[in-house]
């Protein structure tokens, strides 16, 4: 499992995906998916925020967030959230942590063709923002160890 790029969070990586089932607490709630949190936090709202807490998929977890009364901070802290997140589902002395390592000193992209780029890459652009996230909580797990 030592390659030099992962570039697409499926198949064997899917767990690097934030659809990837990875139970994670935010404000009191257990989310099933780092997807679902990271929706929910979109909005400061409780009764939204259990709405999307129990969406039966990511997926529409996602669309959930896309109809919610947006924070009014949420540009200025949805890149925290997600650090936060991604630490919690990887946390030290996990399974999750332990596949993150075996990732080994990999370049870890987000590819998509939903045309994330923000997140991720497609069509060769982006800012792969949880590429980063990913690799950063990788550096950390490996201080630790």
């Amino acid at each position: 499992m030592n390659e030099r790029k992962i570039d697409k969070f499926e198949g064997t990586w899917h767990f690097l995906s934030n659809f990837s089932a990875s139970p994670v607490e935010m404000d009191g709630l257990i989310y099933p998916t780092v997807e679902h949190a990271y929706q929910a936090a979109k909005t400061l709202n409780t009764n939204n925020r259990v709405k999307i807490q129990k969406a039966l998929t990511p997926g529409l977890a996602k669309k959930l967030g896309r109809k919610v009364p947006m924070r009014s901070d949420w540009d200025d802290v949805k890149i925290s959230i997600m650090e936060n997140l991604i630490e919690k589902k990887f946390a030290p002395g996990t399974k999750l942590a332990s596949d993150l390592l075996l990732t080994m000193d990999a370049e870890l992209i987000e590819g998509n063709w939903w045309n994330d780029t923000f997140w991720g890459v497609c069509n060769s652009k982006g800012h792969n923002h949880l590429g980063k996230i990913l690799m950063k909580r990788r550096a950390s797990l490996k201080e630790i160890q």
